[in-house]
C-alpha cells in the first residue's frame, strides 16, 4: 500500500481528533467512492486528507474563535456585573453619608431646640423677677406716698432733726430703687434672646 494513503483512524491520530469526528467529514469529500486496501478498510489519498486536514483546521480555528468569544463574553458580563456592584456599593456608600449627615443636623436642632428652651426658661425666671421688683417698688412708692407731709410753715416750726433725717433716708432709699430699676432693665435688654426661628439662619 502506498504511503500516501491512510487510514481514517492513522489521520485521526495524525491530526489529533477522534475517529468519529474524521468520519463527519469524510461525508464533505467531492468523490463518493472510497478506496479501500487489502484488509477492506477504507483508506485516503493525499488530495483526501489535506481536504478534511484543511476542514478540520478551519473548525478548530472556529471553535478557538468560538472559545474566544465565549471567554471575552464571559470577562465582559463579569465586568458589568463587577461595575453593577461597584454602582450598588458607590449607591449605599452614598446613602449612608447622607445619613450620617442627617444625623449631624438632627443633632444640631436638638442642641438648637435646647439651647432655645434655657433662654426662654431664663427669660420667664427674670419676667417673674421683674414682677416681683415692681411690687415691691410700687409697694415702698405707696408707702411714702401714704406719710403725710406737713404744710411748709408747719415744717419749719415744728420738724425736728430727727424727722428730717427720716424723711432723707426714704428719699435716699427712693432714689436707690429707681437706680435698681434702671440697672435691670438695662441688663434686660443686653440679655434679651434671640428670636427662636433666628437661630437657624447661619
Amino acid at each position: 500500500m502506498s504511503e500516501n494513503l491512510k487510514t481514517i483512524k492513522e489521520l485521526a491520530d495524525e491530526l489529533g481528533v477522534s475517529k468519529q469526528n474524521l468520519q463527519y467529514h469524510v461525508k464533505f469529500l467531492p468523490t463518493k467512492k472510497r478506496q479501500k486496501n487489502e484488509s477492506g478498510i477504507v483508506v485516503l489519498n493525499i488530495e483526501e486528507q489535506m481536504f478534511i486536514s484543511g476542514r478540520i483546521k478551519k473548525n478548530k480555528a472556529k471553535d478557538i474563535n468560538d472559545e474566544t468569544k465565549k471567554r471575552q463574553k464571559n470577562i465582559n458580563d463579569e465586568t458589568k456585573k463587577r461595575q453593577k456592584n461597584n454602582d450598588v456599593f458607590a449607591f449605599n456608600n452614598h446613602l449612608l453619608k447622607e445619613i450620617i449627615d442627617l444625623k449631624e443636623v438632627n443633632k444640631q436642632l436638638l442642641e438648637s431646640q435646647k439651647q432655645t428652651q434655657n433662654l426662654l426658661d431664663q427669660q420667664q425666671r427674670l419676667a417673674l423677677q421683674d414682677k416681683k421688683l415692681l411690687d415691691e417698688y410700687k409697694s415702698e412708692i405707696n408707702d411714702l406716698k401714704a406719710l403725710k407731709m406737713p404744710t411748709q410753715e408747719t415744717e419749719f416750726k415744728h420738724l425736728d432733726n430727727q424727722y428730717k433725717y427720716e424723711v432723707n433716708a426714704l428719699k435716699e432709699k427712693l432714689e436707690n430703687l429707681q437706680e435698681q430699676i434702671k440697672d435691670q432693665k438695662r441688663i434686660e435688654e443686653q440679655e434679651k434672646p434671640r428670636k427662636w426661628w433666628g437661630l437657624w439662619r447661619k
